[in-house]
């Protein structure tokens, strides 16, 4: 019998038993042999088109299926000297993207240098922001940076309603981030002819995968303008990756096995052709390089003799690079794919 991860272990420790877990099958097929069906084996990178930076773990929230596992009480903060380094390895590609993620981002102490360093590049800067982080009395300013900068705003909305949303992220979350939202939308953002891009993410409470991303987005779409004046461009469905808190509610729930098996059944070849591992490079908040964020929670550093550090990044040797894959990804081939960007198909 799997038994349920030890919240109060040390997080390596807590890693290590998380790829047992997920090595223990269950009766699916190791995702590598459904990988060779479709004869994409091994899975490489196409090109390097997004370059995803954790600048540390730190939230002020702590949401029940946090692939992260991040909260108050995480300490992990990217320094501006690892921060420098991460732009000198973009100094020598030509990838346009910079994804800005945690923990909540805005938390980092040098989260405005390194949006100003990047803008100076002229790369398009995109914030994963929790929302109620900019209700709150230290970041009262952080929307009018952000419009200023022209950083796209990605927010976590689990629903459009408030019991379903509170139920995942906390007591009173839903109403701070409507009152965020307002605040967006106040500064341009989601406006018609803006150029402020404002995207929703939704993913699922339970153990399903998320509905058609375009049917939960004309929800969305029509209820947040109804119910609460609210505009936005997009809602991205992602399914929820079986690592941290919320392989943790699976194994609480039972729900672990059927789960593993629900993503096996709904693999799809055109959503594995287009996992988001080939086009992305995700550097963690110490500096350590990985082929994705979930791979960067699982400590699964890029492999096959690459260079595993930020500081020793050689784009010639990353180009058409084999990705570390696992059971874990099955989640990102499921039905229509699933990517920090939304559905895939």
């Amino acid at each position: 019998m799997i038994q349920s991860l030890a919240r109060r272990d040390h997080p390596l420790k807590v890693v290590s038993k998380q790829i047992d877990i997920l090595e223990h099958r269950n009766g699916v097929p190791a995702f590598e042999d459904k990988l060779r069906e479709i004869e994409l084996t091994p899975l490489r990178r196409t090109r390097m088109r997004i370059m995803q930076i954790s600048v540390g773990k730190m939230c002020n929230q702590v949401c029940k299926h946090c692939h992260v596992d991040a909260g108050p009480d995480r300490t992990e903060i990217m320094t501006r000297a690892t921060m420098q380094l991460c732009l000198d390895a973009l100094d020598k590609t030509d990838i346009q993207i910079v994804d800005l993620t945690g923990g909540a981002p805005e938390m980092n102490p040098d989260f405005r240098w390194l949006v100003e360093r990047l803008r100076e590049r002229e790369k398009h800067v995109i914030d994963r922001c929790n929302l109620t982080i900019l209700t709150l009395r230290p970041y009262k300013d952080m929307v009018g940076f952000l419009a200023t900068h022209r950083v796209e705003v990605i927010a976590s909305l689990p629903y459009y309603l408030g019991r379903q949303t509170d139920a995942q992220r906390g007591d009173g979350v839903f109403e701070q981030s409507i009152e965020a939202l307002k605040k967006l939308n106040a500064a341009g953002y989601g406006q018609e002819d803006s150029e402020l891009v404002l995207n929703l993410v939704y993913n699922p409470v339970g153990a399903f995968l998320p509905p058609k991303q375009e049917a939960i987005q004309a929800d969305y779409k029509r209820e947040m303008k109804r119910r609460y004046g609210i505009v936005f461009n997009n809602v991205f469905t992602i399914t929820n990756i079986p690592i941290n808190r919320y392989l943790e509610y699976l194994l609480d729930s039972g729900n672990y096995a059927d789960y593993m098996q629900r993503l096996h059944d709904a693999f799809n070849p055109a959503a594995a052709h287009g996992v988001m591992c080939r086009d992305t490079l995700s550097i963690g908040w110490d500096g350590w390089v990985y082929d994705c964020d979930f791979n960067q929670q699982m400590d699964l550093r890029v492999n096959h003799g690459l260079p595993q550090h930020i500081r020793d990044f050689d784009p010639d040797r990353f180009a058409r690079a084999e990705i570390l894959t696992g059971q874990h990804c099955y989640a990102c081939a499921a039905g229509a794919g699933s990517s920090c960007g939304g559905s895939l198909t």
